[in-house]
């Protein structure tokens, strides 16, 4: 009966979030929408909640075009970068090594091949950032292109389903770019040395976004543990299990948690009384080349971290087929033992491997300990999978009894520890 009810409601939140409210980019009206409507949840719910205010960009394009010669090429304005109307002499540039060597006053550059086959980290991103993704920006930035393109192939390890994929996804990066599939880059290889025009009718709009917290305490309220997950999604894409579901999961945990707390402890496996707070945390930024909401976090919680005593990071739950998967990172021997109990006492739920490209990395990189819950299919997948960041990633996907048997399997485990 529980679960049967913490299903509907699972297709209530996330009906709101990815098909009323559809894609979330930071900084636009619709993910202002819908950080309001988690915390409106929270609140009824009877969570002390407060939104913290960040300033990020909104973007915006109206299309791009290439042209050379009367041929037309199929390209994209990428994704955060300045427009323009270029025109100059088109230089091809397929390695370091070329790069390093090359004149890029006043051309347009066609990078692709071995430079274009990862994401390049944004530049100011504080969470990875390679240092040979630096010099490649320094190097271009030195150079003072009129314009990149950007022919790019499949790479769902850095990008997502996307293809083509934006080889640079960075505010903070001013040469403008666009990007085309690799096959369209080949085409255009043949007009190396000639004249292109590109035209990209994209714009850079200052906006406000909102990182939402709720708390309730208990008795010894100085520890805490943060079960968190993000809201925002990729531009072009509902975001159902990225991350919709995330979110859809922390509401049905905070509304289970009430009820505990209010001696109404359906769906939760044992009795005990909560000696810590528990802070439920709603970031914003994860898809977004700042990470804007989580380094706010950061800031907020200089020198508080050694009070967490673990961080429940949700992210790429609830897919149609396969388990839910409780990854645990950097696990105590006790805090393993609680999470054993949780997976015994649960078989729709199983241990994962460890992964890193979530909001849970955050904590680990302070010393905190970390459970990732995820889908056995994301994890499986997440180097090879064509849906997350792409209109796929829709309520089609999504298996709602698993969303509440995540929620059902954190509040078996919160109440263990």
């Amino acid at each position: 009966m529980e679960k049967t009810n913490l299903t509907e409601k699972a297709k209530k939140h996330l009906n709101v979030l990815c098909a009323q409210i559809g894609e979330r980019r930071v900084g636009s009206e619709a993910n202002r929408m819908a950080t309001d409507y988690a915390k409106g949840v929270l609140e009824e719910l009877g969570w002390q909640t407060e939104g913290t205010r960040l300033s990020v960009m909104d973007w915006k394009s109206d299309g791009a075009t290439l042209t050379s010669n009367g041929e037309i090429f199929e390209v994209f304005s990428s994704h955060y970068s300045l427009g323009c109307m270029a025109e100059g002499e088109l230089l091809v540039i397929n390695s370091l090594t070329q790069l390093e060597q090359a004149a890029l006053q006043d051309k347009i550059v066609l990078l692709y091949g071995e430079i274009a086959t990862q994401q390049i980290a944004p530049k100011n991103f504080p969470f990875w950032n390679p240092e040979e993704h630096q010099y490649i920006i320094s190097l271009l930035e030195k150079g003072n292109p009129k314009a990149l393109l950007c022919a790019t192939e499949r790479n769902s390890a850095t990008a997502g389903g996307v293809y083509p994929f934006p080889l640079f996804e960075d505010g903070d990066f001013d040469i403008p770019s666009a990007y085309m599939k690799d096959t369209e880059g080949e085409r255009l290889l043949a007009f190396a040395g000639q004249k292109v025009e590109l035209v990209s009718r994209a714009t850079r709009i200052p906006e406000t976004a909102f990182n939402v917290v709720a708390r309730k305490g208990g008795a010894n309220a100085q520890k805490r543990v943060v079960i968190s997950a993000h809201i925002d999604t990729k531009i072009g894409t509902p975001g159902a299990i990225d991350n919709g579901t995330g979110v859809a999961v922390l509401l049905l945990f905070a509304e289970l948690y009430s009820r505990y707390l209010a001696g109404q402890n359906q769906g939760v496996s044992k009795d005990c009384s909560p000696d810590y707070m528990v802070e439920l945390v709603v970031f914003n930024g994860e898809d977004y080349y700042g990470a804007p909401g989580q380094v706010k976090y950061i800031e907020q919680n200089v020198g508080r971290f050694g009070d967490i005593l673990l961080n429940i990071n949700i992210d790429g739950a609830g897919y149609l087929d396969g388990p839910s998967c409780f990854s645990p990172m950097e696990l105590a021997e006790e805090m393993k033992m609680k999470l054993d109990e949780v997976l015994k006492d649960s078989p729709v739920l199983v241990e994962g491997l460890p992964w890193y490209q979530g909001d849970h990395s955050l904590f680990l990189q302070q010393g905190c300990q970390a459970i990732a819950v995820s889908s056995q299919w994301f994890i499986e997948h997440m180097e090879s999978q064509e849906i997350t960041h792409t209109p796929k990633d829709n309520l089609g996907i999504v298996n709602y009894d698993r969303v509440a048997e995540c929620a059902m399997g954190i509040a078996s485990l919160i109440c263990r520890i």
